[in-house]
């Protein structure tokens, strides 16, 4: 997600932004407060990243995928969970487009040793399974909440994913897409044996 579409999300459009210790404030053009932003949500997200930035925590040895997002309610729970749904969102279209170009190699290697009719039908067996991976393995890294001037509250709140966790979720994938490709292989062979000896017994009766 980009820096701007993150401050129309919050109406912040037309004002100038400062910088503070832990806050964006959003000023107008008069100097005004107009409201604050914390300043992790405002980092850039959109590529993989040490997950040991002074906000993120303390392991140094991980890369991360992220995904942040804001959400408003009257109900707290209620922005709580909305939040979290979009960030899960938006970690889970990263984590697609990450899959997608991971898998061309995969596609590539495949069709050195294989026909166009079997890389093309593991092709497309390996996008379906991609749209359908679930997210699994991230955690809340950062979750902070303000009071907007209805006394709405809005909760801001990012979600991080170490690479491990992807890498089993990128090879899992694999692996279901190359065993649903061999299953229906197989039930093709089946068929194409039960036709046959249909074929068969129909003869014997004539």
């Amino acid at each position: 997600m980009k820096n701007l579409s993150k401050l129309v999300a919050i109406g912040a459009v037309g004002l100038l932004m400062t910088a503070c210790s832990s806050t964006y404030k959003i000023k107008s053009e008069k100097g005004k407060v107009m409201n604050t932003v914390p300043k992790w949500y405002m980092a850039d997200y959109s590529e993989s990243k040490a997950c040991d930035t002074p906000w993120l925590g303390k392991d140094k040895d991980k890369m991360c995928i992220f995904g942040v997002a804001t959400a408003v309610s009257p109900d707290l729970q209620l922005a709580i969970e909305k939040g979290k749904m979009l960030a899960k969102s938006e970690l889970a279209d990263i984590i697609a487009g990450e899959m997608n170009k991971e898998s061309k190699q995969f596609i590539t290697e495949l069709g050195k040793t294989n026909t166009k009719t079997v890389v093309s039908e593991v092709e497309s067996i390996l996008v379906n399974k991609i749209e359908k991976t679930p997210v699994r393995g991230y955690e809340i890294f950062k979750q902070d909440v303000t009071l907007t001037k209805n006394g709405y509250y809005r909760v801001w709140i990012g979600l991080r994913l170490p690479l491990g966790e992807y890498n089993k979720m990128y090879n899992f994938t694999i692996a279901q897409a190359v065993d649903a490709y061999n299953l229906k292989e197989k039930a093709n062979v089946k068929y194409e044996q039960l036709m046959k000896d249909n074929n068969n017994a129909d003869n014997n009766l004539q």
